[in-house]
């Protein structure tokens, strides 16, 4: 099965009810529209990467404070499912097992990855007694 073309992805920032192209990328998107046509936009909040950097970076702090786990990747594997940010399957038998979702930048927006993050920093203070020293002092 060939896979379908990834569409490109444009931004545009909030200028009262207006939208104003963030860069002339952005602008050429809008060459081919005529003055007063109408489109259709699929308005997403642009993800924090910044955010995605400091999850992992909690994490390894955790495990240096802490020696909870070998690894960011495996205190990982177990925060998801801790904090149930799983999608669930169905087993031909019935079962039904949750599996880890994605934090990537696709598959997780912007106000997702602020209750997931909010929930595992709780989770890393319940279960390991970890609290990010670094997120206090900035508050």
């Amino acid at each position: 099965m060939a896979k379908r073309a990834e569409k490109p992805v444009y931004a545009f920032i909030r200028k009262g009810n207006a939208l104003i192209p963030e860069m002339a990328y952005d602008l050429q998107a809008l060459d081919g529209v005529a003055q007063g046509q109408r489109v259709r936009v699929d308005v997403k909040q642009w993800r924090n990467a910044s955010r995605l950097r400091a999850y992992w970076a909690t994490l390894q702090d955790c495990i240096d404070a802490t020696g909870c786990a070998a690894s960011k990747e495996a205190l990982d594997a177990y925060v998801r499912p801790a904090v149930n940010f799983v999608d669930t399957i169905r087993l031909s038998n019935g079962f039904l097992v949750g599996v880890p979702r994605a934090i990537n930048t696709r598959e997780c927006d912007e106000p997702e990855m602020i209750a997931f993050f909010l929930a595992v920093e709780e989770l890393l203070a319940k279960d390991f007694g970890f609290v990010n020293e670094k997120k206090e002092h900035a508050a």
